[in-house]
């Protein structure tokens, strides 16, 4: 699956016409976020059916204040337009593959009679 590259133009419609979307907010200066880079793409291998997309925060300085955004690498995992994780800092391969799989097990809608 090819990683996105999402912009203020694009977040929205990705984020509510996918099941599934995994964001992880970076920069080209981060060490960290380089690091995390290849793990977030073999990752993203493993899940067909999932969106993996990248934001640049240094080209999206916008979506990296609407998010609030203070340490990079930022993760986030939206599942049906409800964020269910963020956090910062690098994940290992097992724990990004873990999260993936407890965002597509939710229960959507016991979450939205949850937030009624």
């Amino acid at each position: 699956m090819t990683i996105l590259h999402l912009t203020a133009d694009n977040f929205d419609e990705t984020v509510q016409k996918n099941a599934c979307v995994v964001v992880d907010f970076w920069a080209s200066w981060c060490a960290p976020c380089l690091a995390f880079s290849p793990i977030f793409e073999e990752v993203s291998r493993q899940f067909p059916e999932v969106v993996f997309a990248k934001v640049d925060i240094e080209k999206e300085p916008q979506l990296a204040e609407d998010f609030q955004i203070r340490s990079i690498p930022y993760l986030m995992v939206f599942r049906h337009e409800f964020a269910v994780y963020a956090d910062s800092g690098v994940q290992s391969k097992t724990n990004l593959g873990l999260l993936v799989k407890d965002a597509l097990s939710l229960d959507i809608e016991e979450l939205r009679k949850q937030l009624k």
